[in-house]
């Protein structure tokens, strides 16, 4: 496993579940950051989000007044987020395809399943940091490439780079 230095970063955890609040601090902790924030819910996770500018966030997807994917969405606006790049890992106890796939366009970095581990969400963070995803803006998005792998084979007109050499 590979090993970051989480000690001069700001977490924000934003969860309703006290019990899963504290585990989850005590988890970030463990791995060496020192400034750990928490919200109980998405509207106060907004308002810290905005004024403490954290460099991580660790958000459940089901709370009460804004869920995970509604403040997920908020955190992601350029024009009015503090910081659109944040990385943002989701929680949740569902593990669906369906769920993945909307946390993914939605901007989620991160998608982590509960019951959590401590290995898991070491990998999680320490994979936003090591390898940090491009950022793209397209029609009703801005987030983290949701292609985390190219693949050689595909041929189709939206593999990569293919605007790219039709520019030039």
């Amino acid at each position: 496993m590979i090993k970051v230095d989480l000690s001069q970063l700001r977490f924000l955890i934003v969860e309703d579940n006290a019990h899963m609040r504290r585990v989850i601090r005590t988890l970030i902790h463990s791995f060496g950051a020192r400034e750990v924030t928490e919200a109980e819910d998405g509207a106060s996770g907004l308002e810290m989000f905005q004024t403490n500018l954290p460099d991580i966030v660790i958000a459940d997807w089901y709370m009460p007044i804004f869920s995970g994917i509604e403040l997920t969405r908020m955190m992601r606006h350029p024009e009015s987020s503090a910081n659109p790049t944040v990385p943002i890992i989701m929680l949740t106890g569902h593990s669906e395809k369906k769920k993945v796939m909307e946390a993914r366009d939605v901007g989620v970095t991160e998608f982590l399943c509960k019951p959590i581990s401590a290995n898991a969400l070491y990998a999680r963070v320490a994979n936003c940091l090591v390898n940090p995803r491009s950022f793209i803006k397209a029609t009703g998005y801005y987030g983290p490439d949701r292609r985390r792998f190219a693949n050689p084979l595909y041929k189709g007109t939206e593999r990569r780079g293919v605007a790219q050499k039709k520019a030039s």
